[in-house]
């Protein structure tokens, strides 16, 4: 039978797991390493199995652990949440957020949103972790985020989570200023990228993916030029005239002559992901209104965005 598993006990594990290290651990949590050890054995007499291998200095987690690494993290993260909340009873401005995103989001249409955020609660400390939609919705199911904006294309299936769509982005394609653009035409087919050099993201990227498929949709594998980056990284290629690439509208700004697609076109829906099993502090409810009304008021958006909201429908 399971014995009284301490949270102190299930953050000490889990430091081990992320660092592979019991020194390593112990210094991220300000505790001697022999007390960290002891707890971790204690952890494991409780739960009735080894939690890592421990072969000639080489750390691993053992299936049992890598089973309950998730639990762990989420019952951590709602304890966190638990503890905030009642901090948070008297005055907002102590709280603490943790927004993820896609890079193109952090490019474009994040910056100001969280400008006007952060100048609206200056006590709040906002955290803001950059990845593809997948990895983001993995981390907010298991309690490392407390919001994530994501994008359709890598939706997955998960009962916790549930999404509110924000808006519809338009994806065009870029090219240096100083080049011609690839097509005679005012607007541009997805057939008329076959064999035009792509600045291409690199794999598992959302906008990689809308890419490939809508090619391939047409018939066809699209070329690349130079493959691998990040949003930054690809728009500073395009930039230098190394190919084309396929973004968001709201990323370009006037730095790249810009050939929209013809009708009907490319685009993506971006969504605000969120916990459904986790009741949310008020500095989080505080940052979920502040996105969703930004978004909402589509005269203050970049052209190439479509509202789906309306200011306040996250309450």
């Amino acid at each position: 039978m399971m014995g009284a598993v301490q949270l102190h006990q299930l953050a000490y594990f889990v430091a081990v797991a992320d660092t592979r290290h019991f020194t390593r651990a112990a210094e991220r949590m300000r505790v001697a390493q022999p007390s960290l050890s002891q707890q971790v054995r204690a952890l494991e007499r409780d739960v009735g199995a080894e939690l890592f291998h421990r072969i000639r200095g080489n750390l691993s987690l053992t299936e049992a652990g890598e089973t309950l690494l998730p639990f762990a993290r989420r019952m951590l993260a709602e304890a966190e949440s638990a503890y905030q909340a009642v901090r948070e009873l008297d005055e907002l401005g102590r709280g603490r957020v943790r927004l993820g995103a896609t890079p193109s989001l952090c490019t474009g249409l994040l910056p100001a949103m969280l400008a006007g955020f952060r100048a609206a609660y200056p006590g709040i400390e906002l955290t803001v972790h950059e990845s593809g939609s997948r990895d983001l919705q993995t981390e907010l199911s298991e309690g490392g985020l407390d919001l994530a904006i994501i994008v359709d294309s890598r939706l997955r299936d998960e009962s916790r989570l549930s999404t509110l769509p924000l808006l519809i982005e338009e994806l065009v394609v870029i090219s240096a200023k100083d080049q011609a653009a690839p097509v005679r035409r005012a607007r541009l087919r997805i057939c008329d990228l076959r064999d035009k050099p792509l600045v291409m993201f690199r794999r598992g990227y959302d906008l990689r993916d809308a890419t490939v498929n809508a090619c391939r949709a047409e018939g066809f594998e699209p070329s690349f030029a130079i493959e691998g980056g990040e949003m930054d990284a690809v728009l500073e290629f395009v930039r230098a005239g190394m190919g084309i690439a396929v973004v968001p509208s709201t990323v370009v700004r006037d730095r790249f002559r810009v050939t929209r697609f013809a009708e009907p076109g490319l685009s993506r829906v971006v969504r605000l992901a969120y916990r459904q099993d986790v009741e949310p502090s008020r500095a989080v409810r505080a940052l979920r209104d502040a996105i969703t009304r930004h978004l909402a008021n589509a005269a203050a958006l970049p052209r190439g965005t479509q509202s789906l909201v309306r200011a306040g429908s996250a309450s």
